[in-house]
């Protein structure tokens, strides 16, 4: 079943009742329970909370944890700053844990080149669906070697980004992605945070660590296997990203209705095998593949292919 992303702006007290999550608005005079107003934690895949005035009882975070609920706390520029995943929700974790941390480099690195080749591949029919020359980047994609040592990742990231500028950034030479960058930097930011934090809940439901990285190695980063593994599911969310450039070109803020457009990235329909599923749904299977491939039952993960 799809999970919802549910998106919290405005100032509310969350509590939990009978494995519902309950929306109270708070009033000067205390709460006005709304009796309607619940949500079933069940349903709920990822929660994001942007709005300073929020309060909740430590149940919330208790049973966000319990249902494997990824949990986002945005700052005042309503970008995503905490993500709060459960540690215990798989009842092999122990065992995949071990096989996890005793992974050989020899492994990491084919890994690593199945993920570089999906996303390049994935980046190239981005370019052109919007009417861009990709060769080069098909090219690329072939040509990742084991651990992508040669770095085609990042000649691909260059071309990609380059070959954009007449969509992002019309009036300038070169747009440059960066998270501290012009728009649309704030759209892309916001959409691989929603990417990141999927891929982290299907870790955890797949009993892995999303510390441990295949590539991604930055001891600040607790997510560093999360950010391996998003690598191919990037360019889903480039794609809402850039439709949303080319449709709605004066709405450049991150308000409501952008937003919106934005969450409904879990929902998205994806290609993995030849099997169609919504992204969360396919995504949980490309874990699960990962898991396998740690445990020496498979050599490949299932990513999905635009």
């Amino acid at each position: 079943m799809i999970k919802r992303t549910i998106y919290v702006g405005n100032p509310l007290h969350l509590s939990v009742r009978n494995e519902q999550l309950v929306l109270n608005v708070p009033h000067a005079q205390g709460m006005d329970k709304l009796v309607g107003n619940t949500i079933p934690l069940e349903d709920i895949g990822i929660l994001i909370l942007d709005h300073h005035q929020i309060t909740m009882t430590h149940a919330v975070l208790q049973k966000t944890a319990h249902f494997n609920i990824a949990f986002i706390v945005c700052n005042e520029s309503h970008h995503p700053i905490s993500l709060q995943l459960p540690l215990d929700t798989n009842t092999l974790q122990t065992e995949r844990f071990k096989y996890q941390i005793e992974a050989s480099q020899p492994l990491k690195k084919q890994l690593w080149q199945q993920t570089i080749k999906t996303k390049i591949r994935n980046q190239a029919y981005v370019l052109q669906k919007y009417g861009f020359e990709n060769a080069a980047m098909l090219q690329w994609a072939n040509d990742v070697n084991s651990g992508d040592t040669l770095n085609l990742e990042g000649r691909a990231a260059a071309f990609y980004w380059k070959s954009l500028t007449p969509l992002l950034a019309p009036n300038t030479h070169l747009f440059i992605r960066d998270r501290e960058g012009a728009y649309p930097n704030n759209l892309l930011n916001y959409a691989y945070a929603i990417i990141r934090a999927t891929v982290a809940r299907g870790l955890v439901a797949s009993g892995l660590l999303p510390t441990l990285g295949i590539h991604h190695r930055n001891k600040y980063n607790a997510y560093c296997l999360a950010d391996d593994i998003m690598e191919p599911y990037r360019a889903y969310a480039d794609d809402v990203v850039f439709d949303l450039v080319k449709n709605f070109p004066n709405e450049q803020d991150l308000n409501k209705d952008i937003k919106t457009k934005i969450l409904a990235l879990p929902a998205v329909e994806i290609n993995i095998d030849k099997n169609r599923s919504p992204l969360m749904v396919g995504l949980q299977r490309t874990t699960a593949s990962l898991a396998k491939c740690y445990m020496g039952e498979s050599k490949r993960i299932l990513y999905p292919e635009l």
